[in-house]
């Protein structure tokens, strides 16, 4: 891998010299993630990009991508220098290098996607690592790529690693893996001993929308174990999009759909059916704003929700209600009803879709 992420570094550079030699203004062709006309569903394998999709220039003669140019071409000399050392730096360190220029961290983290995506090479390959933003508790062991040995437990969490690839000789006798949405959420089932009480489980966050990491380490638990994995996230659109990042992927990241997506991935709860069938009282429910229908109602047109009838119900009903619940609407029930009752009878009687 290494000599092809040289390789095609060099191929880039020998672009740039040659517009150059030729009086023209050099440029970068990166794949268009924007737009659904470039994205295709495979139930297998969620988004991912088409084969001759639409590309996007960032000119080096344009005011407006000029500066976009420049510090692509930064990030590729620094990726160059780490590949060929055999070195990883975060991120984060690479926005240090030099902050008043970048601007800020999300600048960098858009550059490097893209560069991922012109040179077709996944993001762990250019030697740049993230710092996990996930937790991992439950019945697992792992050793880390520097020998370091990893004990999850039941009752505390773990950061989930920063280098995923590096991970090996991964241990578990979970019957099931349980993503949750939010870390207040994962924090209470830690606390109520959710984990013990329904061993051997694994639970993972990745507190909200999952880095790279977070849905590399579901895929990699995937591959290895293939135990039933189900996700636990809030009833309104956020949530299901959150749960469709894991299944099915995002448009941002589609050239890397087989190292990031796991399409077996069930929606456990919380479910907008589950609203009435629970008798939820109506003072726990939150009314749809705007955002929250333009958001659900893009969902609906997705390519994969065709394929998902049953989900497709639940977001009709949430969208006729026009009421959506956090997963803490349970507690008005009784206070530990989450990890007492809803969680053990869903995963018991087989309450997911």
């Amino acid at each position: 891998m290494f000599s092809q992420v040289l390789a095609s570094i060099e191929n880039v550079i020998r672009d740039i010299i040659t517009s150059l030699a030729r009086n023209e203004a050099p440029a970068f062709t990166i794949d268009d993630r924007s737009s659904w006309e470039n994205i295709k569903f495979e139930d297998s394998v969620g988004l991912q990009m088409v084969s001759h999709c639409t590309t996007r220039k960032i000119k080096s003669d344009s005011p407006k991508s000029v500066k976009n140019f420049a510090l692509i071409l930064k990030i590729l000399s620094m990726i160059y220098k780490l590949v060929q050392s055999n070195t990883y730096t975060t991120k984060r360190d690479i926005y240090y290098t030099d902050s008043q220029l970048f601007g800020n961290q999300t600048v960098v983290d858009s550059i490097i996607t893209d560069v991922s995506c012109m040179l077709k090479v996944p993001r762990r390959s250019l030697h740049i690592l993230s710092t996990s933003k996930g937790l991992i508790a439950g019945n697992l062991r792992y050793i880390e790529e520097d020998g370091t040995k990893v004990y999850c437990s039941c009752t505390t969490a773990v950061a989930v690693p920063s280098n995923i690839q590096g991970i090996w000789n991964l241990i578990t006798d979970a019957k099931f893996l349980l993503i949750v949405e939010k870390d207040a959420t994962f924090q209470r089932l830690l606390d109520d001993n959710f984990c013990s009480r329904m061993s051997p489980c694994v639970i993972v966050t990745g507190k909200g929308v999952p880095d790279l990491n977070t849905r590399l380490l579901v895929k990699k638990l995937w591959d290895v174990f293939h135990v039933p994995i189900f996700t636990l996230v809030d009833a309104d659109p956020h949530g299901i999009e959150i749960m469709c990042i894991y299944k099915y992927g995002s448009m941002s990241m589609s050239f890397e759909a087989h190292n990031l997506t796991v399409p077996a991935i069930r929606w456990l709860g919380l479910l907008p059916s589950d609203i009435k069938r629970l008798n939820i009282p109506k003072d726990a429910l939150i009314p749809l704003t705007k955002r929250d229908q333009m958001k659900l109602d893009s969902i609906l047109k997705r390519p994969y929700v065709t394929c998902q009838p049953f989900w497709r119900r639940e977001m009709e009903i949430m969208a006729n209600s026009k009421m959506k619940a956090e997963i803490q609407a349970l507690t008005f029930l009784s206070s530990d009803y989450l990890s007492r009752v809803y969680l053990p009878n869903k995963l018991k009687f087989g309450g997911w879709i």
